[in-house]
């Protein structure tokens, strides 16, 4: 009787068509045996995939969805919204403009926001003679108070 690790190590021509392969047994065996794991293991894939369900998932898709609203709440408020932040658009088509401008308006109604963040001053940068502008018109306890805030030492 032959030993067994010569048997493994023995080869044989596997034929297709005009190709002979010389292939050792061990090889043979190794890819039968890696197709048969492979079987197996789509099997249980398939089996996880049916019988998959989202059990605490409903739980994390209800809070996400109330913290994307809450900032984006936030970001409506102060004039920019995370479409527009996104793609990084400064001035978005006119359609889409009036869309967030409503949507702007109508959460200012409900939260019923009595000082709200001027689109101008969330859209632009400030210069110092605009600064000098809003300064002016202040009335006069409140430009007191700006002296002394950029006044003292």
């Amino acid at each position: 009787m032959p030993d067994l690790s010569q048997t493994l190590f023995e080869t044989f021509n596997l034929s297709l068509g005009k190709i002979s392969i010389p292939v050792p047994y061990w090889q043979a065996a190794a890819i039968v045996a890696l197709i048969f794991f492979l079987i197996l293991l789509l099997a249980k894939f398939r089996e996880h995939s049916i019988h998959w369900s989202l059990k605490g998932g409903v739980f994390g898709i209800f809070f996400g969805f109330l913290l994307a609203l809450i900032l984006e709440g936030f970001l409506l408020i102060g004039g920019k919204t995370v479409l527009t932040e996104a793609l990084g658009w400064k001035n978005p088509p006119t359609p889409i403009a009036h869309l967030l401008d409503a949507g702007r308006s109508e959460l200012i109604n409900v939260l019923g926001i009595k000082t709200e963040i001027p689109t101008s001053y969330a859209k632009e940068n400030v210069s110092v003679q605009d600064a000098m502008e809003v300064i002016q018109s202040l009335n006069p306890s409140d430009i007191t108070k700006v002296k002394n805030i950029l006044c003292s030492p």
